[in-house]
């Protein structure tokens, strides 16, 4: 090993074994040349491999600190937009959002922040919706917080001419028995969902606080009526650090 791989080495040894814990800051670098008799570019050189793993990250100043650990959280894709989820809203069970209202069961605060605009879609949310090359399509971008710590980036698409007037058009959250979409007369009949995994653009890490070297999924659902006519497409990132994703597919 090299010197700086070498330091790298011991200290991921040290994070590894719960020595230095998730938030704790790494020893001064002044320490670290006493400790292990480098020079202060090799001490940053093997800290820097760390950062690179993702281990390790920069805070304000010259800190270096043990990445923090994100609680989990489980998506089931199978049931947290069907109809049974939509029926329990009705009941009282759940209320409002369906992602807010599962991640509250869960005992956690669940909170959006929530833009809405008309938009030439990217390209491949215009294939999906069937728009020709100038059509428009409503967006609701939403970043959503859990106990105030960004978890997520939920992108959904509308073809304008379909929700023009409806409540999707409202920069908060809402909700309707059965769900907004139904509640208009449009009436999700199937999902097509595409999961694709890659680094997050500079503008994702950002509004994700996303520490180096975190992949992240790109989730895309095009919910269908039952003509096969698309009537959304939702695009949501989730950073690789702080998700699982549960699906149930039947053998049949």
């Amino acid at each position: 090993m090299t010197k700086a791989q070498e330091i790298a080495y011991d200290l991921r040894g040290q994070i590894q074994s719960g020595r230095l814990t998730p938030g704790m800051a790494l020893p001064s670098e002044s320490k670290m040349m006493s400790q292990y008799g480098y020079s202060r570019e090799t001490i940053r050189a093997g800290v820097r491999l760390l950062i690179e793993e993702g281990l390790v990250v920069a805070g304000q100043g010259q800190g270096k600190y043990v990445r923090e650990d994100y609680p989990p959280v489980v998506w089931n894709w199978t049931t947290l937009e069907s109809r049974s989820r939509h029926a329990n809203a009705v009941e009282g069970r759940t209320a409002g959002d369906q992602w807010a209202s599962a991640i509250a069961e869960n005992g956690n605060a669940p909170r959006q922040e929530i833009s809405v605009s008309i938009v030439v879609p990217p390209p491949h949310v215009r294939e999906r919706l069937g728009l020709p090359a100038d059509g428009l399509a409503v967006a609701r971008k939403r970043v959503r917080y859990i106990d105030n710590r960004p978890y997520a980036l939920a992108d959904s698409y509308f073809p304008q001419e379909l929700v023009s007037g409806t409540p999707l058009m409202e920069p908060r959250d809402v909700s309707a028995p059965g769900g907004v979409l139904a509640s208009v007369g449009l009436v999700q009949a199937k999902y097509v969902d595409e999961i694709s995994v890659r680094m997050p653009t500079h503008q994702e890490a950002e509004q994700l606080g996303l520490p180096a070297a975190t992949p992240v999924a790109e989730h895309t659902r095009t919910g269908y009526d039952v003509d096969d006519r698309p009537l959304r497409c939702m695009v949501t990132i989730l950073p690789g650090d702080r998700h699982k994703i549960l699906y149930e597919v039947s053998a049949d």
